[in-house]
């Protein structure tokens, strides 16, 4: 496809800095639907690159970021000039979401998926307690903590990593399992999982120490119990710039202060 007839669609988050570049950059080069489009370009910060891999799961569409927020790590640089160029020029990463299947306290079932993670994390004052299998072992009978992450090589460097959780290179076919203030066992600090196993989690005592769980932004309250294995069968597709890849940048997380 020739440079020429790429035909892009922009989509902005609602802050002002992203809008402004919908402007700008609708103006220099056009608009096309989601549906005509060759790339989705999603101006606005990671939660709005989030948001919009999440939509365009399975729909074969290319997302390229361009960074109108603040953190902005799954995002490329914003500039004006060039953008079909950088996008023909662009790696792509395609990535198998998890999936979250939960059994709540109201009787009734969810599905979510996540590309960052999925966490669960106490609703209350009390620490929840936690039993944890992996492929129908049972590997902790109780866990006490304020919460749990399972996260993937792509959100290995967002809330894992604040926990103290390990960075994984982006094509490890691994899983961090990372806890939140463990307090039973006191000295566990998680666990390394291939990316092709089946987590379930039974939340022990759940009407006096309730559990929420999350799936990137989409939060279940009052689980029971919470099954985690990779989508197989859904992908997301992301561009990222080849002198700021997000190899690159997961990698270099490792050797940052």
């Amino acid at each position: 496809m020739s440079l020429k007839n790429h035909r892009l669609c922009f989509l902005a988050s609602s802050s002002p800095e992203a809008q402004i570049a919908f402007q700008e950059l609708t103006d220099l080069y056009g608009n096309h639907s989601e549906q005509e489009a060759d790339t989705i370009v999603a101006l606005g910060g990671d939660g709005f690159m989030l948001q919009t891999l999440h939509q365009t799961v399975n729909s074969g569409k290319r997302i390229y970021g361009m960074n109108c927020g603040s953190v902005g790590f799954l995002m490329n640089d914003y500039r004006l000039d060039g953008l079909k160029e950088r996008i023909d020029q662009a790696v792509e990463n395609d990535f198998h979401p998890l999936q979250m299947k939960t059994r709540n306290v109201d009787g009734t079932t969810s599905l979510a998926l996540a590309i960052n993670e999925v966490y669960l994390f106490r609703q209350s004052y009390q620490a929840g307690k936690l039993r944890v299998t992996v492929d129908g072992h049972v590997r902790l009978e109780e866990l006490i903590c304020d919460g749990l992450i399972i996260a993937t090589p792509a959100g290995s460097t967002a809330y894992n990593l604040s926990a103290h959780g390990p960075i994984l290179p982006l094509d490890a076919p691994l899983l961090a399992m990372t806890p939140v203030s463990a307090f039973r066992p006191r000295r566990w600090r998680g666990a390394l999982l291939p990316n092709r196993v089946s987590v379930e989690i039974d939340i022990l005592e759940p009407e006096k120490r309730p559990v929420n769980a999350v799936a990137d932004n989409t939060e279940v309250k009052s689980v029971l119990h919470v099954r985690i294995s990779q989508s197989r069968h859904r992908t997301a597709r992301i561009l990222s710039d080849p002198d700021h890849s997000w190899s690159e940048r997961i990698l270099a997380e490792q050797f940052s202060d």
